[in-house]
């Protein structure tokens, strides 16, 4: 907004203000009398008065450890008011879906396509701009435009070096249910990048066979956690011997502790849901009061300042063309991903059902 100041008052003011500073404590002579004044040219004067930049609510079902420091900077170069709760994906989905178009939030943040895809068949967001889901690489966002993709996150199975190397797993995530990996396998059955993989599997393999296959590994007694980063933690200390994770955790731990950390990442790459890899999106809620606001952090999201903070900080895969992956990982292009569309992972509620029925419990 602006005001409008005249330089008639400034002037008045300020000869006021020069009269009682010059005057003398007592006059001497009768004053004389004053000239009649001539009025000065009136001149309007712009003075540009920022405007309130005004808030913004995220719900993130990422970390925030991972992602607090982007949302700060976010915040700082926008001067939004940014409120954020965080939870896990799951959580998160679930508060969404009890709130409705009631909910508080502007934007949802997810770890992985299954949880806001489950949003998405909702109904709770709006529809992403053409040209903002244009600035990602095709097949890593929303197909039908209600979310857009932020990072890419592989698949991989985290093995203990001292005890295993590559030649000693299996080629397949099938073979984990053979006896001999009994008491050796950790996993994180309630993370939502785990129920995504297993979601990945019905699609692949089907019902049965993904049944059968977590059926498989309960059986041989695996060691659960609450997250990722416990499974890491776990297999370097051996705990267990190798563990189903997304695969940056390994290089946030390698960067803490250096190379004496005694796990490592194997792409199985075999094209199967064990190849799965997830995207950490997110979309706008249609009923947000700051649609603005969450236009604009969807826009710094996929800025090259927050593409290359998530691949130097967090080594995860960048989406947007020019931001140089971390020389650490795989290339994306070189990883043999299952053809399954996004969209066909949202049916996060229906896995998780059926790996509690199976009794992976933590």
């Amino acid at each position: 907004m602006s005001r409008t100041f005249s330089v008639l008052n400034l002037l008045l003011v300020g000869g006021l203000l020069l009269a009682a500073c010059a005057a003398p404590a007592v006059p001497t002579a009768e004053p004389e009398a004053p000239a009649a004044p001539t009025s000065p040219e009136v001149v309007e004067v712009e003075v540009e008065v920022p405007a309130d930049p005004g808030s913004l609510v995220i719900y993130s079902g990422r970390s925030e450890s991972l992602v607090a420091p982007i949302i700060q900077q976010f915040a700082d170069v926008t001067g939004i008011n940014v409120e954020v709760r965080y939870g896990s994906t799951m959580e998160i989905a679930a508060a969404l879906l009890e709130e409705g178009a009631n909910s508080p939030a502007d934007i949802f943040y997810a770890q992985d396509p299954g949880g806001i895809g489950a949003i998405e068949d909702a109904g709770l967001l709006a529809p992403i701009p053409a040209d903002t889901l244009a600035k990602v690489a095709p097949g890593f966002s929303s197909p039908n435009g209600a979310w857009v993709g932020i990072t890419a996150r592989a698949r991989i199975v985290v093995y203990n070096t001292d005890t295993l190397s590559p030649a000693d797993l299996p080629a397949d995530i099938r073979g984990f249910t053979d006896p001999a990996w009994n008491g050796r396998v950790g996993l994180a059955p309630t993370n939502a990048s785990f129920v995504t993989m297993v979601t990945g599997m019905r699609q692949i393999w089907g019902e049965d066979e993904t049944r059968a296959w977590l059926e498989g590994v309960a059986a041989n007694n695996p060691v659960y956690y609450s997250g990722n980063g416990g499974v890491v933690t776990a297999v370097a200390s051996g705990e267990v011997e190798v563990g189903f994770v997304n695969h940056y955790y390994l290089y946030q731990f390698l960067a803490e502790q250096g190379e004496g950390f005694a796990a490592r990442n194997h792409y199985l790459n075999n094209g199967g849901p064990d190849s799965l890899v997830m995207v950490s999106g997110a979309g706008i809620l249609a009923n947000g009061a700051n649609q603005a606001n969450a236009q604009r952090f969807l826009d710094f999201m996929l800025s090259a300042v927050a593409q290359q903070y998530f691949a130097s900080r967090t080594y995860e895969y960048p989406l947007v063309e020019g931001v140089a992956t971390s020389s650490l990982l795989v290339p994306l292009a070189e990883l043999n991903i299952p053809d399954i569309s996004l969209g066909a992972l949202s049916d996060m509620a229906g896995t998780a059902a059926i790996i509690e029925e199976v009794g992976m419990v933590p």
